[in-house]
């Protein structure tokens, strides 16, 4: 079976994960520490980043856009209206553009932040980098969720789901990240109605059922993330 070398609290692998449970595609979950730098994961990876996908014949596959491009070409194009890129090269590039701008954008601005400070200072030895989180971090990261959700609510209140008339992964990036940032308990549910909807719906597929049941070592969750109608 295939192995994903992952991180409950790292966007990107939550959003393979979400990938590989929407086309059916079972794999063995390894929680990595980057931090730690082991010496088998950078030989998989030398940029020792997440996720990896290493498939049934031994291939490592590195980063949430090699990968997810991959399981597009090589099974995407079987799923119909399945499939979570589009066939018009005009609505594929639109999917790419949320797509990137949630893994890359508000991972920069947000989502990386809130998780190394809030997470992984918790995680990491002192010596590595661990400690006490650094509250200037914490208020320029929470001053920036507010236009993130602006721009996602804007997507979801326009459009059947953010790239177009179906599920994408634009979809699956956002929800993604999203779904880091609920479990940490940094959204204000009351001022984003129409995301609360559009999330709703995601959170009822079951793809997402792993992610909601999953629980970080040592932090637990505000008392609605697995609740599907909070």
């Amino acid at each position: 079976m295939p192995t994903l070398y992952h991180h409950p609290m790292s966007t990107a692998s939550r959003f393979i994960r979400l990938v590989l449970s929407e086309y059916g595609f079972p794999a063995d979950l390894v929680e990595e520490q980057t931090w730690e730098k082991r010496r088998e994961f950078l030989a998989l990876n030398p940029a020792g980043t997440l996720p990896v996908y290493v498939d049934d014949n031994m291939r490592a596959l590195c980063g949430p856009t090699v990968i997810s491009e991959f399981l597009d070409e090589t099974h995407g194009v079987l799923k119909r209206d399945r499939r979570l890129l589009a066939e018009d090269p005009f609505q594929r590039a639109e999917i790419r553009r949320l797509t990137e701008w949630f893994l890359q954008k508000m991972e920069q601005d947000v989502t990386r932040p809130l998780v190394r400070e809030r997470v992984h200072k918790l995680q990491i030895p002192n010596g590595l980098g661990g400690g006490a989180p650094d509250s200037k971090v914490l208020r320029t990261a929470r001053n920036n969720i507010r236009q993130h959700m602006k721009y996602l609510a804007w997507l979801s209140g326009s459009r059947p789901w953010l790239a177009g008339d179906r599920l994408s992964y634009a979809d699956l990036a956002a929800a993604a990240a999203i779904s880091v940032l609920d479990y940490l308990g940094e959204i204000d549910w009351s001022e984003a109605p129409v995301v609360k909807e559009w999330y709703q719906r995601l959170k009822s597929r079951p793809s997402f059922r792993p992610l909601l049941a999953e629980r970080v070592r040592g932090l637990t969750p505000v008392s609605h993330y697995a609740d599907l109608d909070f």
